[in-house]
């Protein structure tokens, strides 16, 4: 277990932030600490493998239970999670509308801010475009953490890639006095 020796006054202290990219086969997990002055630091990322299970509400349930392990372990003081694409399987949507439903219940449970962000709306951030494919985005983050070229498992990085839009969109919303909420719209 590893305390969190972060003070909850976000002014003037570092935040911690869990990014989560939801998925029914594998859920990725990454946190950061994001300085006062807006350096964000590379902390953990994993990906929690559901394949295991023997049904898909077991799958729910390890999500669930790694998930609650992750906030244990590592003391995140805000969440930023992906929301659902519309892809070509409705069953796929459907699937990942779960876990995506299992992961946010874990985290409200916790009573912790969270905040949602489109996958257009996580490449813009980070990539400068909304079309931007995995690999830019994969790219930024380990540039942006300051990460080895080592291959960084998809899942996790995306979830780093969640965690980094929340840092960039919550300073540039303290910047601006606008909300996250507005500027996630735009």
């Amino acid at each position: 277990m590893h305390p969190n020796p972060h003070t909850r006054t976000q002014a003037t202290a570092t935040i911690r932030i869990l990014g989560i990219d939801p998925g029914s086969q594998r859920t990725g997990v990454g946190v950061i600490d994001v300085a006062p002055d807006g350096r964000c630091t590379f902390v953990h990322a994993s990906a929690l493998k559901l394949l295991d299970a023997p049904d898909f509400p077991s799958r729910l349930g390890l999500l669930c239970e790694g998930l609650e392990a992750v906030l244990d372990e590592w003391q995140p003081m805000q969440v930023a999670i992906e929301t659902v694409f519309m892809d070509k399987s409705a069953t796929s949507a459907l699937k990942l509308g779960h876990a995506r439903g299992a992961a946010l219940a874990t985290v409200v449970r916790r009573h912790l801010p969270i905040a949602e962000y489109a996958p257009r709306v996580i490449k813009q951030s980070l990539v400068g475009k909304g079309a931007a494919d995995k690999v830019q985005v994969q790219h930024m983050v380990r540039l942006l953490l300051n990460l080895p070229d080592a291959k960084l498992q998809a899942d996790a990085a995306d979830a780093l890639a969640v965690a980094l839009t929340h840092a960039h969109m919550s300073a540039t919303a303290q910047r601006t006095g606008a909300s996250v909420a507005l500027l996630r719209r735009r």
